[in-house]
C-alpha cells in the first residue's frame, strides 16, 4: 500500500510503500500526531519519521491485490 506525506512549506512529498493494513497506518498517523514526532516504517523496514509540526497531510492509499485469472482479447 502506497503512504504519501505532505510536508508544509516543501514542494516535494514523503511517498512509502507499506505491507500494514490501511487500518493500521491509520492508528499509527492518530497516534504519532497525537504526539511530536509522526514514524511509519516503509516494506523494506526503513523508518520514516516527520515532525508532527510539518506535517500537512497525510494520505493512505488503498491495498493493491493482484488479479488472477486470463483475460482474452
Amino acid at each position: 500500500m502506497e503512504i504519501t506525506i505532505g510536508v508544509r512549506d516543501l514542494p516535494r512529498e514523503i511517498t512509502l510503500d507499506s505491507e500494514q493494513t490501511p487500518e493500521e497506518v491509520a492508528a499509527a498517523v492518530r497516534t504519532g500526531l497525537a504526539g511530536d514526532v509522526l514514524e511509519l516504517i516503509d516494506q523494506r523496514g526503513r523508518t520514516i519519521m516527520v515532525p508532527t509540526a510539518a506535517v500537512g497531510y497525510v494520505e493512505i492509499g488503498a491495498e493493491t491485490r493482484g488479479r488472477v485469472g486470463f483475460s482474452s482479447l
